[in-house]
């Protein structure tokens, strides 16, 4: 919750955190990129590490490293020195993404996995849906160094409750693979690199930078091929039932981000609606996931993902047609009840696919399982945000409706990938 709150909270901040240091709008933004960046980069590594170390001991540092971070963040005197604590804070952030899904696992009985990912499910999503609010009340009674203040409360309460509740858990001592880790950093984060410059003025630059990561992802393959246990999890990838239901989440994550982006620009551009009801518009989505969740995680102990997650995606692809089909002057009713409709299809198809991604491997690669996952989601928003800037830069005719038809086509594409699932086995 603490991740998906600092991520949501930092972005209402920005023009606040750029006025008060001095910072251009260039520099200011790095503030967000510094820390997806981070992430983005360090997931299979720190993967990795908690499969030969251990996942609790990765974990536990993670959430240390992400507490003196914050620290580091509020105290921040420059605009250098808070991008350097937000990498840091993205360092620990990935730590925690990336191994928390191989704690469920190893905490909750198979027969009760689907409580477990659906508070996963639940805590983001609540989180997504309170921080633009929480951002908003602190910067009208405080300074923007509180948004990073009050992570620290909680931290230094989880920390020791986790070093103490959480079942010891040992790893399988092997080398590990520096190169796979340093041709991984540049072939992902050359990708959010470029994807977050696309809608700068600076386009062809990162329009190279993007084709550079690509390219440095064939030799990644062929550099993890030699490897035992590869830190891009390829013994995983040829599990037909992994390889589907990670599909299945790059597709449906690149469908969300085409919605979550755009909207917003329709509904204060186009439907001249203020920044606040826009904030209140978009939030039945995420409440909705908060909501199907948990019922999904309890449906799951008794049908298939490829069931569960293909009528959730219908769903999705339902309410964003929906959406596209717009009147001119909709009531926020009209807008309200179809973003809860992508918010039910996404939160009933979120939970059991997470299961089956953790569930179709062996025990001993959790953690690269839970790695994969969560660079899944990023290659997933990482595509549809270069999407949403492709979109928006070659299109002036209702460019939201043209993204969320897109959406619409990946999300659907998705609910064929998953009903495959039906046909292949782990």
């Amino acid at each position: 919750m603490l991740g998906s709150l600092d991520s949501a909270i930092a972005n209402i901040a920005l023009p606040t955190i750029a006025q008060e240091i001095g910072a251009s709008d260039a520099g200011i933004i790095w503030v967000v990129n510094g820390y997806q960046l981070a992430t983005a980069v360090c997931l299979l590594p720190a993967a990795a590490l908690g499969e030969i170390i251990g996942h609790k001991r990765v974990y536990a540092t993670g959430l240390i490293v992400f507490t003196i971070a914050s620290l580091a963040c509020a105290i921040a005197p420059t605009l250098d020195t808070l991008v350097i604590a937000r990498l840091v804070q993205g360092l620990g952030g990935a730590c925690t993404s990336a191994l928390g899904p191989a704690l469920i696992r190893s905490i909750y009985p198979r027969r009760m996995l689907g409580s477990g990912f659906a508070l996963i499910a639940l805590a983001v999503a609540v989180s997504s849906a309170l921080g633009p609010t929480i951002a908003a009340l602190i910067l009208s009674v405080a300074s923007w160094r509180w948004l990073f203040l009050v992570n620290l409360p909680v931290c230094l309460v989880a920390i020791p409750l986790f070093v103490i509740v959480a079942p010891a858990s040992h790893g399988t001592p092997r080398g590990f693979d520096l190169p796979g880790a340093l041709l991984t950093a540049l072939a992902l984060g050359l990708v959010v690199i470029g994807v977050d410059a696309l809608g700068d003025s600076r386009s062809g630059i990162a329009i190279a930078e993007i084709v550079a990561g690509l390219a440095c992802f064939p030799l990644l393959y062929w550099q993890q091929l030699r490897r035992t246990a590869p830190l891009l999890p390829l013994d995983l990838l040829r599990i037909p039932l992994f390889s589907l239901s990670i599909g299945t989440s790059i597709c449906s994550y690149s469908a969300q981000i085409l919605a979550y982006v755009s909207i917003p620009f329709m509904l204060q551009t186009v439907m001249h609606r203020s920044p606040v009801a826009t904030g209140l518009l978009v939030t039945p989505w995420p409440a909705l996931v908060a909501i199907a969740a948990p019922v999904a995680g309890r449906l799951s102990s008794r049908y298939p993902a490829a069931i569960l997650g293909s009528v959730g995606l219908a769903v999705l692809t339902a309410g964003l047609v929906l959406l596209a089909l717009l009147p001119a002057a909709p009531s926020d009713w009209d807008i309200g009840w179809r973003m809860g409709v992508c918010g039910l299809g996404f939160g009933f198809f979120q939970t059991p696919n997470n299961i089956t991604v953790m569930t179709s491997g062996p025990l001993a690669r959790t953690g690269a399982a839970g790695g994969m996952m969560a660079v899944a989601r990023t290659i997933g928003w990482s595509l549809g945000s270069a999407l949403v800037a492709l979109i928006f830069a070659t299109t002036t005719v209702r460019p939201t409706i043209l993204c969320l038809e897109v959406a619409a086509g990946f999300s659907a594409f998705a609910a064929l990938i998953s009903s495959a699932r039906r046909f292949s086995r782990a």
